[in-house]
């Protein structure tokens, strides 16, 4: 019988990460974890289009080979950065004396990561969130749902769900001219919170109107 070396408990422990769809070992995770601080660095440093997945790589200590093996492209690293900021974020403030606008001012100010920062790395996440890679569409539509749970949270649940789905729309459209530089990241907020005022503004005066009529 073969005998085998013992392996350390850490190395057999298993989790769960998501942007790479694998179960992946202790070790195997704390080298994910140290590809994504890396590249947020890198993208600090070189911006979107001087970062590849070799410089992230030597920057984490890896060889791009590594890299690789969980991430498929730049992009890919992008989107699991923006996937842990938006996973990390505090729960939505859902407190009803606090006006509605306010609220989602607030939660749009949180979803918008690193907008205390240089601008460099949410404008390489927003280019890379466009990518049609299947590995970047995974983390896309997770982000996408995060996004929604959190902006029905926001908006109060008695309110039409269509406001959401514009809610949404406005704020990734808001996002993309952020990221093509047609305004700023730190306008969205305020922007979203007036559409989401409108919008709920006139459904309300709709349905009041709809239901006066009914009554004639």
């Amino acid at each position: 019988m073969t005998s085998q070396a013992a392996v350390p408990d850490e190395d057999l422990a298993v989790v769960d990460v998501e942007a790479t769809r694998r179960r992946l070992t202790a070790r195997q995770a704390e080298v994910v974890a140290n590809l994504v601080r890396a590249a947020e660095e890198e993208t600090e440093a070189v911006g979107y289009a001087g970062l590849t997945v070799r410089g992230v790589a030597r920057r984490a200590g890896v060889a791009p080979a590594t890299a690789y093996t969980y991430f498929s492209s730049k992009d890919h690293l992008l989107a699991e950065v923006l996937w842990r900021r938006m996973e990390a974020l505090p729960a939505v403030a859902t407190d009803e004396s606090v006006p509605m606008g306010e609220r989602v001012e607030r939660t749009i100010s949180d979803m918008i990561p690193f907008a205390g920062q240089g601008t460099a790395l949410i404008d390489a996440c927003t280019v890379a969130l466009i990518s049609p890679s299947p590995d970047v569409a995974h983390l896309r539509d997770r982000i996408g749902a995060l996004t929604h749970h959190r902006l029905v949270a926001a908006v109060g649940a008695d309110v039409d769900p269509r406001v959401v789905r514009v809610l949404e729309t406005s704020y990734s459209g808001a996002l993309l001219a952020a990221g093509t530089g047609h305004r700023s990241f730190l306008d969205i907020p305020e922007f979203v919170a007036g559409a989401a005022e409108l919008l709920v503004t006139g459904a309300r005066a709709s349905a009041a109107g709809t239901k006066k009529g009914a009554r004639r």
